[in-house]
């Protein structure tokens, strides 16, 4: 079984965005982004946040053990990532 953990910060952030998100592959590892923006696959890890849910590509979840701020997708990233560019 995987055991991922969810800094406080994390949890926060999503509950007081109020929405769903995903942890999935960068270019630079790791990125949570809004399930709008890159949504969950049917075989995606999924980690209850209080009403909402932060999913994990099952890629990530072979490596991720912890899931931090420094995580969270930032404008910037999409456009200096082709695996993300567009979105």
């Amino acid at each position: 079984m995987v055991r991922i953990s969810v800094d406080q910060d994390v949890i926060d952030f999503i509950n007081e965005q109020e929405q769903d998100f995903r942890v999935s592959t960068s270019c630079y590892g790791p990125i949570i982004m809004p399930v709008e923006m890159k949504p969950p696959k049917a075989n995606d890890l999924r980690i209850t946040i209080g009403e909402h849910t932060l999913y994990v590509s099952r890629v990530q979840a072979m490596y991720v053990n912890r899931i931090t701020m420094s995580m969270v997708f930032e404008r910037h990233d999409l456009d200096a990532c082709p695996a993300i560019r567009g979105l």
